[in-house]
């Protein structure tokens, strides 16, 4: 007999963040960009972010942000209020991700050190 499934079917945002300024012209933004990002997570949109990294593990080239978002229309804005995606230093490829599996259980808000267990 097998044993039936079920998928967790959550519907979230992927940001691909590309470079579209040099690293230089970035730092102006940065800390604006971090204070958005923070108050994502702040609200409980951020699912997760961060560089993707060479084989030394700097950052190099795209980013990946993951938002919880109702629709295409609301993750959109929030990548568009993005202060890189605004000023130009990054541009943006939206997309619709499907969650099935995994584990987690756990809230952490890395950037005040608060938790939440679910």
């Amino acid at each position: 007999m097998s044993e039936t499934r079920q998928h967790l079917g959550k519907e979230l945002w992927v940001i691909f963040s590309e470079p579209a300024s040099t690293a230089e012209q970035r730092r102006t933004v940065h800390a604006d960009h971090l204070a958005h990002q923070y108050a994502l997570e702040a609200s409980g949109a951020l699912f997760a972010a961060g560089p993707f990294l060479d084989e030394a593990g700097k950052p190099r080239g795209p980013g990946m942000i993951i938002i919880r978002a109702a629709n295409e229309a609301e993750a959109r804005a929030i990548a568009d209020r993005d202060p890189y995606h605004r000023g130009g230093f990054r541009s943006y490829r939206l997309e619709r991700w499907k969650l099935s599996e995994g584990t987690f259980g756990l809230r952490v808000n890395y950037s005040n050190g608060t938790y939440s267990i679910d």
